[in-house]
């Protein structure tokens, strides 16, 4: 099965044949992007989708494709508030789900941000690890008896962790000079690790979790980077790649960008898949040569740093699962 789809396939080809009916799918980041094309893709093939946004309103516009494919394919969409960057807010969504007692056949925690100047959450966490990380790390867990069995959790991480390894003694840079990018991949190899520490504690009931990187777009998660920003990046991916003898970096359509989240939601085998990285329809290889290549590198999928991360992330958001 994992050779059946490549870099170039859509989420169109990926559920080709697939009825999703009577599934219920999480899928947070509703309100542009890979979000909104991940939502239509499910339910056009039957999916009742539920998306998470923290605007409400955007959201509401953003997904009129989303309705449209429901309509045709019989599924739905239904809407809820959720700012990743307020434990607050992620406790009301949890608090929500858990009244309204439905289940998921997946989650896809597909929201995010990326490269943000610094900050920090309301919370008084670094803004990207806070938001991309601990938010969806406090959601999921709370919201983890919803998970039908054999269910799948989706991270969605980024060939950005390549960048840095998770630092568990300062998280929030508070004795670290501030880097954007170092800040971008501690939090995407949090959710590479979030992935592997949630699939080891929920498989013996056939949940299965992993994390995707999902591919190349000039999306709004680039709003943070300037044109000159954005040169520098391409010119650095690509002077890495032409080093490494790689070919070019190709960017990708929304439905490419998505395909790997739904394949990994319904198409692929669990053991396959389950406390793994994907890129691209496939499982990725390690690759721990440093600089922008493909694969992942070996720290993403250290069994014991996603249990030390675990715990401090329960430290961190005060609260033990």
């Amino acid at each position: 099965m994992a050779g059946s789809f490549d870099a170039k396939s859509t989420t169109d080809e990926v559920l080709a044949g697939i009825n999703l009916n009577g599934s219920r799918v999480l899928v947070t980041g509703v309100s542009s992007g890979v979000g909104v094309e991940t939502a239509r893709a499910l339910a056009a093939h039957g999916a009742r989708v539920v998306g998470a946004a923290r605007d409400i309103a955007k959201a509401e516009s953003a997904t009129d494709s989303v309705r449209a494919a429901a309509e045709v394919g019989g599924g739905s969409l239904e809407l809820i508030e959720l700012d990743l960057a307020s434990l607050q807010s992620v406790r009301a969504c949890a608090d929500t789900l858990m009244a309204d007692g439905r289940t998921f056949s997946a989650i896809i925690a597909n929201a995010g941000v990326m490269a943000t100047p610094f900050g920090r959450t309301k919370d008084g966490f670094e803004t990207q690890f806070g938001t991309n990380h601990l938010g969806h790390f406090l959601l999921v867990n709370r919201i983890a008896p919803l998970i039908a069995d054999n269910g799948r959790l989706v991270n969605l991480s980024s060939n950005g962790h390549r960048a840095a390894d998770v630092d568990l003694d300062d998280p929030n840079f508070e004795h670290t000079e501030y880097d954007r990018w170092v800040a971008y991949g501690r939090s995407k190899t949090a959710n590479a690790l979030f992935a592997v520490e949630f699939d080891r504690r929920h498989r013996d009931r056939g949940v299965r979790a992993c994390a995707v990187m999902p591919g190349v777009s000039p999306t709004g998660l680039a709003r943070h980077l300037s044109q000159d920003d954005l040169a520098a990046l391409g010119q650095s991916i690509a002077a890495a790649r032409a080093g490494a003898g790689l070919a070019p970096m190709e960017y990708k359509t929304l439905p490419q960008m998505a395909a790997t989240s739904v394949w990994a939601a319904f198409v692929a085998d669990a053991d396959e898949v389950g406390g793994r990285y994907l890129q691209d329809c496939q499982v990725a290889p390690v690759d721990d040569v440093p600089g922008f290549r493909d694969g992942v590198m070996s720290y993403a999928l250290d069994q014991e740093r996603a249990k030390l991360l675990w715990t401090k992330s329960e430290a961190l958001v005060g609260e033990r699962f």
